[in-house]
């Protein structure tokens, strides 16, 4: 289901980088559409491009992931 105010369009892609983008996604429990758009913000922040205060993330944790903070400690179980 398309979210409402995003921008859809098709894209083509080469079938490794998508599986890689989908592993990824997975390991991170994103969907591969919110992966490639974090890669998409982390490439432009690289980059030095600040995008408009209006574009509001899909997690509130994705600013501190870009900034290199670990939001989500890992925590271990004893079984």
């Amino acid at each position: 289901m398309a979210s409402p105010g995003k921008k859809s369009f098709p894209l083509r892609i080469d079938p490794v980088l998508w599986a890689e983008i989908e592993r990824m996604a997975a390991q991170e429990l994103r969907s591969a559409n919110a992966q490639v758009e974090y890669l998409l913000r982390q490439a432009l922040q690289q980059r030095g491009r600040k995008l408009p205060d209006a574009v509001k993330h899909d997690r509130h944790d994705e600013q501190d992931e870009l900034d290199g903070h670990n939001v989500a400690p890992h925590v271990k179980t004893d079984t």
